[in-house]
């Protein structure tokens, strides 16, 4: 048994001080998964918090002290999805960031393209593709942390790349392929 799940065990058992050590050292993971969702540091700050409260209150339900990190992030996603949901938020650009990211390099120009396409997704697609590209999560530990058999979450994620792949088809194959 790891530390870590030493200090699982003692949570679920009632001691605060091993939760909140647990707590601090995901809460970037929670907040970066929150922000992934919502592209709000308000928002995200709040999933954030309303994520701990949740732990705290239900870390007692907690069976599998190895389980922890997925259990915790199942949370952060359940809410980030409910916050979306509740608000029916439309995710727009202000004219200062919209001014801010006109200056960047094509790079970063390619990558908000790549990020808005992305959030265009479905719920499922989005977060499979998130979970792997964004957190580093196996195939294997995304369908454990969203209840789904493995086959389901690989071909979420295949259908996800293969709609990304034809919403940027037109803006930047057609014109790399442009002659000049």
């Amino acid at each position: 048994m790891t530390v870590n799940e030493k200090k699982v065990k003692l949570s679920i058992e009632g001691d605060q001080e091993a939760l909140l050590f647990l707590l601090k050292q995901e809460k970037e993971k929670l907040y970066r998964t929150a922000y992934s969702y919502v592209r709000n540091q308000a928002d995200a700050l709040d999933i954030f918090q309303q994520t701990v409260l949740l732990a705290i209150e239900s870390i007692h339900q907690l069976r599998e002290p190895k389980y922890f990190t997925t259990w915790l992030m199942k949370i952060c996603i359940n809410v980030s999805i409910g916050v979306l949901q509740k608000q029916k938020k439309v995710i727009s650009l202000d004219n200062q960031k919209f001014q801010s990211i006109s200056t960047e390099i094509a790079t970063s120009d390619e990558k908000l393209d790549l990020l808005d396409a992305i959030y265009r997704l479905d719920e499922k697609y989005k977060t499979v593709l998130l979970l792997k590209y964004y957190e580093d999560f196996t195939f294997e530990q995304i369908a454990e942390l969203l209840g789904e058999p493995i086959g389901t979450v690989k071909s979420n994620g295949k259908r996800a790349l293969a709609k990304i792949k034809k919403t940027l088809k037109g803006v930047y194959l057609d014109e790399r392929t442009k002659p000049i």
